[in-house]
């Protein structure tokens, strides 16, 4: 997909990408750089604790970042992940989670962003990320 197609996605135009569907990740809001999505969380995503895998987290908040990056970015630009963090802060449990995301800095090619998972008002993790605009 292009960003377009992703800003698409926001206005609810056309169909979200493969890993939002795989995911189940719901986008509820994305503009001038922040980003909310839902997460409905189910045994799918569980390590052998019976917690959802850091792997999953991380990813859940990529994509609410790649709509921050969307929702600010001009029509021939596109943009990369230069670097993904991420700190589990509690674990997360079966059941709705929300992920925002904002874009902390932006400059000419590269924005730094934030994200937080949150389940049942409690931050569950925080992402950072560099991501590269093209």
């Amino acid at each position: 997909m292009t960003m377009i197609d992703l800003k698409r996605v926001i206005n609810g135009e056309v169909e979200p990408p493969a890993c939002d569907k795989t995911l189940g990740i719901q986008i509820i809001s994305a503009n001038a750089g922040k980003a909310t999505c839902s997460w409905e969380v189910d045994e799918r995503f569980f390590n052998g604790h019976q917690v959802v895998m850091g792997g999953f987290i991380t990813s859940a908040a990529d994509i609410a970042m790649a709509y921050s990056m969307a929702s600010i970015l001009e029509k021939h630009q596109g943009f990369a992940s230069i670097n993904l963090q991420t700190t589990f802060l509690r674990p997360l449990h079966l059941g709705t989670t929300m992920i925002e995301s904002t874009i902390v800095k932006q400059g000419r090619k590269t924005c730094y962003v934030e994200a937080s998972v949150s389940q049942n008002e409690q931050v569950i993790a925080k992402i950072t990320s560099s991501i590269m605009i093209l």
